[in-house]
């Protein structure tokens, strides 16, 4: 029996790591021994043509995929596609969104046949054992679907208590050299389990407010097959990783004592670190922290249940320009009761920040399906304007509040981009002339990659131009494939160039010749670690 599972499209510019929850539960299918394939659509394209070929030549018998609110309905659609070409295939679908949101899915897509609520290992492996017996379906916790005119749940599955029995994410199933050419950093958690009480947060419902936690042996594992990998970044993805200061502690001293070297990242709160732990955190390499503030407005710190305060606020900030780590702090805009007032306060809190040298940003609320924000709308001030999940992607105003319309919140962070938009012209511009400095070189040529290797994923560049004819003599293959290349961007052919034999000395892309010609390709995961030796 075979399962493709899809990791839907997603931004680049959102800096996506590898999936991680399709990853376990691609392992989790393949433990119970299903031939597993993950299309992976993040980053590379999902073209009509593309996806006939994938569905004609796996033949898959299940295709599952999951998905948060800003891309289900790309994920949907995939599924409506799929469903075009072969009717006979069950698709099911996964993930926060539909967890909470489960009568709007199954009326409104009669393409999805079943959905899996909230922690899907064990769901998926006893559904894929009587998928095709839907009579079974009613007596195996955590789904939902139809059956005629009735959309039946079924009884909530307990959430997984040993988490370390769970078997590795099949990051395998991935095209990694894809993920390592981008070069952002790879998730992997420690535990699942949320005790913050946010309002605007799907966590604590979808993971439970208890965190559980993997030993500390698994995740030295998982961080040694990471690096093996060739991923020298890492981002602790956990909800809440500095919840319980002696098993970050743990995590720390075990990373030192088998004598690991790499950078890592991990949210907290601003009330759950000290020097002492910060420091800790440093000499294992931690270079970087991130905290969720939400609001420099004490009042609205207490609607919004985040149990913190402004002064914690810029003690932490503080306490992380002594060790010498990054803080990057993420505000909200748009939460319950906001005024102008309230953006004031934030907009002051953020400047102090900002003197003392910590990064911070902003972010729209979204109020996605299973928040207390949503479900609770008529307790706040706040109007939800849409229902089209495009647009929940924290990039724009949905709501608004009797003080403040969307178009003011929009305005409040337009002038804030404005800034660091003049900024970066002024940059280019001195980098145009030869004028910067070292390190703003260094930040607009790596701008400058990202932004070449966006297009050729997103774009399949080098499947399309990537066959040269070995008849030109003149050319190597690499020069004959940047003349193809090159004028696709605006940079100049020499950088293009540059990125890309960046990308064949790593070894993520290979040349395979064909007859008289030359085939450039990105190198399968087999192919790319056998290179690594």
């Amino acid at each position: 029996m075979k399962i493709a599972l899809i990791a839907p499209p997603y931004p680049l510019e959102e800096y996506p790591s590898p999936p991680l929850g399709i990853c376990y539960v691609a392992a989790a299918c393949e433990e119970a021994g299903w031939d597993v394939e993950v299309w992976d659509f993040i980053v590379q394209s999902h073209g009509d043509e593309k996806l006939k070929s994938l569905v004609e030549t796996s033949q898959p018998h299940v295709v599952g995929a999951t998905s948060v609110t800003m891309n289900f309905l790309s994920a949907q659609n995939i599924l409506r596609k799929i469903k075009g070409l072969a009717p006979e295939v069950t698709t099911i679908m996964g993930g926060p969104h539909v967890s909470f949101a489960i009568y709007d899915t199954l009326k409104k897509y009669p393409h999805i046949d079943v959905l899996v609520i909230g922690e899907g290992e064990e769901t998926i492996k006893e559904l894929l054992s009587h998928i095709h017996e839907p009579k079974f379906w009613r007596h195996i916790p955590g789904l939902a679907f139809r059956q005629g005119e009735e959309i039946v749940i079924t009884a909530p599955r307990p959430l997984l208590e040993d988490i370390t029995s769970l078997p590795l994410p099949a990051r395998h199933l991935l095209p990694l050299t894809r993920y390592l050419a981008l070069g952002f950093p790879v998730s992997l958690t420690t535990s699942r389990g949320c005790p913050n009480q946010c309002i605007f947060c799907q966590g604590r419902r979808l993971v439970g407010p208890r965190p559980r936690y993997r030993s500390t042996g698994s995740v030295i594992e998982e961080i040694e097959y990471l690096l093996s990998l060739g991923f020298m970044r890492i981002n602790f993805a956990d909800d809440f990783f500095t919840f319980r200061r002696q098993r970050v502690v743990e995590i720390c001293e075990a990373i030192k004592r088998r004598g690991l070297k790499f950078n890592w990242s991990a949210f907290a709160r601003v009330d759950s670190v000290d020097r002492e732990l910060l420091e800790i955190m440093v000499e294992a390499g931690c270079d970087s922290i991130s905290f969720g503030v939400e609001s420099g407005n004490e009042e609205m710190l207490r609607r919004i249940k985040k149990r913190i305060r402004v002064s914690q606020v810029i003690e932490a900030a503080r306490l992380c320009t002594q060790v010498g780590m990054r803080c990057l702090v993420s505000f909200i805009v748009g939460l319950p009761g906001e005024n102008p007032q309230t953006l004031r306060d934030t907009e002051r809190l953020a400047h102090t920040l900002e003197e003392m040298g910590i990064e911070y940003g902003y972010h729209f609320l979204a109020p996605f399906p299973g928040t207390t924000v949503r479900e609770e709308i008529d307790q706040y001030d706040l109007e939800i304007l849409t229902n089209d999940w495009d647009l929940y992607d924290a990039n724009r105003a949905i709501v608004a509040t009797s003080s403040l319309s969307p178009q003011e919140m929009e305005e409040f962070v337009r002038r804030y981009e404005e800034g660091i938009a003049q900024a970066e012209r002024e940059m280019e511009e001195r980098y145009r002339h030869g004028q910067c400095t070292p390190l703003e070189r260094f930040h607009l040529e790596g701008r400058m990659r990202t932004q070449v290797i966006f297009r050729l994923l997103r774009d399949d560049l080098i499947e399309k131009m990537g066959r040269v004819c070995d008849e030109s003599i003149h050319l190597s293959p690499l020069d004959v494939l940047i003349s193809r290349i090159s004028p696709e961007f605006s940079y100049p052919t020499l950088f293009v160039k540059q990125v890309i034999k960046d990308l064949y000395d790593k070894g993520l892309l290979g040349i395979q010749r064909e007859g008289r010609q030359v085939r450039w390709y990105w190198r399968d995961n087999e192919e790319y670690l056998q290179a690594r030796g």
